[in-house]
C-alpha cells in the first residue's frame, strides 16, 4: 500500500494537520482567553458560545461548500480554505490578547465557523479520492490518523512556546498559518478527483470526464436522489 500510494499518504497526513484550526481556535484559544495565568479572564460560560456558534455556522455551510466542491474542484476549495482560516489565527488570537469578546467572537467565527470550512466539507470526499478502490480505506485512515495524532500536540506546543508574557498570536499565528501553507502545497500538488469516474479514483494516468458529460451524470443521480 505504501509503495503505490505512498505520496498521496503523505499528502494526506499534511493536509490532516489542519486540525489545527478548530484546536487554536476551541483548545488553545480557550485556554489562553479563560485562564488567570495569561490575564486575558474571558468568562468561561461566554467564551463556550464560541463553539456552539460555530457550530452552527459550519452545519449551514458545509452542504454549500460540498456542492461547489463538485463544480470547482476539491483543491480549490482546499487550498483557499487552509490558507484564509489559518491566516485569520493572528487577528482571532489578537482580539483575545485585547481582551475584546466581541472582535474574538466575530474572527472565530469567520476564521473557524466560516472559511475553515472550505477544507472542512471537502476533505472527507477528497482523501478517499486520492486511492484506488483497493487501499482505499486503509490508505486515507491510516494517513489522516497520523495527521490528526500530531495536531493532537499542538495546544502543548502552543503553551510551551508561547507561555504568559510572550507575544502570543504573533508566535502561534505564525504555527498555524505555517500549518496552512503547507497544507496548500499539499493540496496542489495533489490530482484534482472531482469530475474523475469512479473506477479510475487514485489512478495517476486518469483522466477527468468532460464537464458537460459530468454535469449530466450530476444532474441524473440528484433525479434519482429526488424520486427515492
Amino acid at each position: 500500500m505504501v509503495q503505490e500510494n505512498g505520496l498521496d499518504m503523505l499528502r494526506v497526513v499534511v493536509m490532516a494537520l489542519m486540525n489545527a484550526v478548530p484546536l487554536t481556535a476551541t483548545v488553545f484559544g480557550a485556554t489562553y482567553a479563560t485562564s488567570e495565568a495569561y490575564g486575558v479572564g474571558f468568562s468561561t460560560a461566554t467564551y463556550l458560545w464560541i463553539s456552539v456558534v460555530g457550530n452552527l455556522v459550519a452545519m449551514v455551510l458545509i452542504p454549500f461548500v460540498g456542492n461547489l466542491s463538485d463544480r470547482i474542484g476539491r483543491r480549490p476549495c482546499i487550498i483557499v480554505g487552509s490558507l484564509g482560516s489559518t491566516a485569520m489565527a493572528y487577528a482571532y488570537l489578537y482580539a483575545i490578547s485585547i481582551d475584546n469578546v466581541l472582535l474574538a467572537f466575530v474572527f472565530a467565527l469567520v476564521m473557524w465557523g466560516s472559511v475553515y470550512q472550505g477544507y472542512n466539507a471537502v476533505f472527507p470526499s477528497f482523501y478517499q479520492e486520492l486511492f484506488p478502490t483497493r487501499t482505499r480505506v486503509t490508505g486515507f485512515a491510516v494517513s489522516q490518523n497520523i495527521g490528526t495524532m500530531i495536531t493532537a500536540f499542538l495546544p502543548s506546543l502552543f503553551a510551551a512556546i508561547a507561555p504568559p508574557g510572550s507575544n502570543v498570536p504573533l508566535i502561534v499565528g505564525s504555527i498555524v498559518f505555517g500549518i496552512g501553507i503547507a497544507v496548500a502545497v499539499a493540496a496542489w500538488s495533489a490530482r484534482e478527483t472531482h469530475r474523475v469516474a469512479l473506477d479510475d479514483l487514485g489512478r495517476s494516468d486518469a483522466v477527468p470526464l468532460d464537464k458537460a458529460e459530468f454535469e449530466r451524470l450530476r444532474n441524473q443521480r440528484e433525479s434519482v436522489a429526488e424520486t427515492v
